[in-house]
């Protein structure tokens, strides 16, 4: 595209009407796809979403993200130059040049199955944030299912530090050929990168496929090897010469690691339940907590779902047979053919994860007339302590149903189980009026050009500052009976 550092002016300006489109399908897009419906088809918990989070994430930031494109364009910034270069194929192993660094050896490892599942559970249970989505058999199921694979753009790039034999740090990395099934929306950034003549995609990211749930990120065991751990990501991302590289939903130990590192840093917000202390009693205790008119709207959307003769069973475990599984999968795929889009994730991993964490899994099945037509997934820690909405689907609508299968029956059991946190997934504003508080999410961004980084930690800056806002306008409007 010569014409557009000819005349930066202009070039500016169409960057920024391409930003601009690019805002209101993101908005389209959400709206359609994501939680309930899923990003790129992830059908999750969520349900309808409110606009709030969406004006300060995508739309109230709208004129910033143009001026990104603007300061790209107006200061002369030339991305095609540098050492940006497209990879051309998935089937790259990164090594250093003495595949070192410190005292540590680097692995990197296209196949999770590559790593001794032991070692990096053992690693992963010294954290400070530990979840089963980052377990290894999680992880490994989502490759060997072919959910996240380079075919689905998820490539494994798991690097792996090694002292003196030992494992001493580990992060899940994905060479990554989209953006879908992230929740922290990087759309202006790849398409400043495209209107330049570059290519950002593929691009590095550590998280957990399609899940939006907070947590450890980067496995170490003491602090320098931590450090060692985000010295090798950033030395990965420029030894494969990628347009970037991005570590989700960190906890508040590895956003400190990243912070120290220099890389920048972006805000989001979710929503979640937390147990009182003491505990609540009965989920009745629970709603009698709340004010009146959510109370009132809670018990009405509840008394519809039980007119209309819809009951549920429970299921934890391996008491989650292969009927219910297949019953599952079904209502899973057809809420996404519903809804225009393809699943993800395949019955097969699913099945895996039934045998190699079961424990994992609550299921609660609606009943009508002694048929199931609904159904919602829940996982569970270890520990008793945390739970995470995660898929739901219906053969058939009912008024409310969503709500009392994805937030009610969950909360009810988190209540009777002592459990002390449920996470309802991504973003929802709707969430607050049964109980979920705004929590703030931490993500890290590093992106080889320094002035398009320049540019975006203006936005971001920015970005923060609204999100900061948003969340205590939020706490500001609590749903519970003031004391």
């Amino acid at each position: 595209m010569p014409d557009d550092h000819a005349q930066p002016a202009a070039a500016g300006q169409r960057l920024c009407d391409a930003v601009e489109r690019l805002v209101a399908c993101a908005h389209e897009r959400r709206s359609q796809q994501e939680i309930l419906w899923g990003v790129a088809g992830e059908p999750e918990f969520g349900g309808q979403h409110d606009a709030g989070a969406l004006r300060v994430r995508l739309a109230g930031c709208g004129h910033d993200l143009a001026g990104i494109a603007r300061k790209i364009a107006d200061r002369g910034v030339d991305l095609r130059q540098g050492d940006l270069h497209h990879v051309a194929t998935f089937s790259i192993a990164f090594r250093m040049t003495n595949n070192t660094v410190g005292d540590y050896v680097i692995e990197v490892h296209a196949d999770p199955a590559a790593v001794d599942a032991a070692q990096w559970n053992a690693l992963l249970d010294m954290q400070a944030s530990p979840t089963p989505f980052m377990r290894h058999e999680y992880l490994a199921a989502l490759h060997a299912s072919g959910s996240a694979v380079a075919r689905t753009g998820w490539a494994p790039q798991w690097v792996v530090l090694r002292h003196d034999g030992a494992l001493a740090a580990a992060c899940a990395l994905y060479l990554k050929g989209h953006s879908y099934g992230e929740y922290v929306f990087d759309w202006a950034w790849a398409d400043a990168y495209e209107r330049h003549g570059l290519e950002y995609y593929p691009k590095l990211l550590g998280a957990v496929p399609f899940t939006p749930a907070p947590g450890t990120r980067l496995l170490a065991r003491d602090g320098p090897a931590r450090n060692a751990l985000v010295q090798t990501i950033g030395a990965m991302a420029r030894g494969l010469k990628l347009s970037s590289a991005h570590l989700l939903f960190l906890d508040d130990v590895d956003r400190a690691a990243m912070e120290r590192a220099g890389w920048l840093m972006r805000s989001g917000v979710q929503f979640h339940w937390t147990n009182r202390e003491p505990a609540y009693e009965s989920f009745d205790e629970f709603l009698r907590s709340l004010a009146r008119d959510k109370r009132k709207k809670i018990l009405q959307e509840r008394r519809r779902v039980t007119e209309a003769e819809v009951s549920f069973t429970v299921h934890r475990g391996e008491e989650i047979d292969e009927p219910l599984w297949d019953f599952f999968h079904r209502c899973y795929t057809h809420t996404y053919r519903a809804h225009h889009s393809t699943p993800y994730l395949t019955r097969a991993f699913f099945a895996q994860l039934s045998r190699t964490l079961p424990q994992m899994w609550v299921m609660f099945v609606a009943h009508r007339r002694g048929r199931p037509l609904g159904v919602s997934l829940i996982a569970t820690d270890g520990d008793g302590r945390s739970a995470w909405g995660r898929y739901w689907g219906a053969l058939e609508y009912v008024p409310c149903l969503h709500f009392e299968a994805c937030y009610y029956r969950p909360l009810a059991w988190c209540v009777a189980n002592r459990m002390q946190r449920f996470e309802g997934g991504a973003q929802g504003e709707h969430k607050m009026a049964r109980g979920l508080m705004p929590v703030a999410t931490a993500s890290a961004h590093w992106l080889a050009d320094r002035r398009f980084a320049s540019a975006v930690a203006e936005f971001l800056a920015q970005e923060g500052a609204g999100i900061e806002q948003y969340v205590d306008e939020l706490r500001e409007r609590n749903p519970f009976r003031s004391t």
